[in-house]
Formats: C-alpha cells, sequence, structure tokens
C-alpha cells in the first residue's frame, strides 16, 4: 500500500473527526509524515467541514495536534 497524500491524509482525519476521533492519532502521523514527504510546514482545515468549526473547536484542534508534531491553519470559508 502507497503512502497518502496530504490531501488524503485530510481527507482520513476529516473521516476520523466525524466518527468522534476514531483513530485520530493515527491519522494525524499519516498526516505529519505526509507533510514531511511533500515539504510542507502546515495542514490546512476546512472550518465548514469540521464537527466543530467554532473558534473554540478550531483553537482545540490546533493544540491537539501541535502536540502531536502537526501545525493547523485553517482556509478562509
Amino acid at each position: 500500500m502507497s503512502e497518502p497524500t496530504v490531501a488524503e491524509a485530510t481527507n482520513r482525519v476529516y473521516q476520523s473527526l466525524e466518527a468522534d476521533n476514531a483513530d485520530i492519532d493515527l491519522h494525524i502521523a499519516a498526516l505529519k509524515a505526509a507533510l514531511i514527504r511533500e515539504g510542507l510546514k502546515e495542514a490546512v482545515f476546512d472550518p465548514t467541514r469540521l464537527p466543530h468549526g467554532n473558534r473554540s473547536g478550531r483553537k482545540l484542534m490546533q493544540a491537539y495536534f501541535r502536540q502531536r508534531g502537526v501545525s493547523v491553519k485553517f482556509s478562509a470559508a
């Protein structure tokens, strides 16, 4: 099985968030590896696709991902 791209890994994170964070740490690790392979510094998420896209939900997500070594930014809605 090939390594996921950043887009694929990001979609898996969205799916995990929708599934009450099932296997979220595995998906974050895959996203981190994809970012490194593609030479990117941060993951970009669409806040409208998040279960809790409000400010506190976004800040909580940023903090959780940062603890796991992934910088998160949000696209303009």
